[in-house]
């Protein structure tokens, strides 16, 4: 004779797997949420800004600083970003980090700079997480110099009131190129992408 199991066995089996599966898309969730927020920060740093409706930088870095917490890090690190960006600790410090690349006007003007993510890992625990890729940047200016970066990235990041934000932007070098100053025959002077 066969025995079956009883109604208390199946009930826990069956909570145990919903438990393990809500587990499992919570993750998933968290992981779309964060490629998002560190995909949203690099389109908020393109130059020209493809943002609708913003019509200042003041605007742009208020945008970036949303997606930021309160005790928010950025810092460049090793050989060549240590020196150039050091570390900015705190949402106010960050926040003066981007108004010296954006509020103060530079000579050459920057014309365009796209950021181009690639090699994603992101690892969520609990309400943190951390993020690497590495990304590719070209930099055009008014002046016709041109070059190519990139960089490796080491991003955190925490749920906040159940909202993922940046707690820690850290970049590492990891080549400058020269490009040629016609490598881009046209590029947009203000970007339409989002206008209605």
């Amino acid at each position: 004779m066969t025995s079956t199991p009883d109604t208390e066995t199946i009930t826990e089996k069956f909570t145990d797997t919903i438990t393990a599966l809500l587990r499992r898309v919570e993750a998933l969730e968290s992981e779309a949420e964060i490629r998002r927020l560190q995909a949203r920060y690099m389109f908020l740093c393109d130059t020209p800004c493809p943002e609708f409706g913003v019509s200042d930088d003041a605007q742009r870095v208020d945008l970036i600083m949303d997606l930021y917490t309160e005790d928010a890090v950025w810092e460049g690190v090793g050989e060549y970003y240590d020196g150039q960006f050091g570390k900015a600790e705190g949402k106010a410090a960050v926040r003066a980090h981007f108004e010296r690349f954006w509020g103060e006007k530079h000579d050459p003007a920057l014309l365009l700079n796209a950021h181009y993510l690639t090699s994603e890992q992101i690892h969520v625990d609990g309400e943190d997480a951390e993020g690497q890729w590495i990304h590719v940047q070209p930099w055009l200016f008014s002046d016709g110099r041109a070059l190519l970066r990139s960089s490796r990235l080491n991003n955190a990041f925490r749920r906040v009131e159940g909202t993922w934000r940046i707690s820690r932007t850290r970049t590492e070098n990891v080549f400058i190129a020269p490009l040629a100053p016609t490598w881009a025959e046209f590029y947009p002077s203000a970007s339409v992408l989002m206008a209605p």
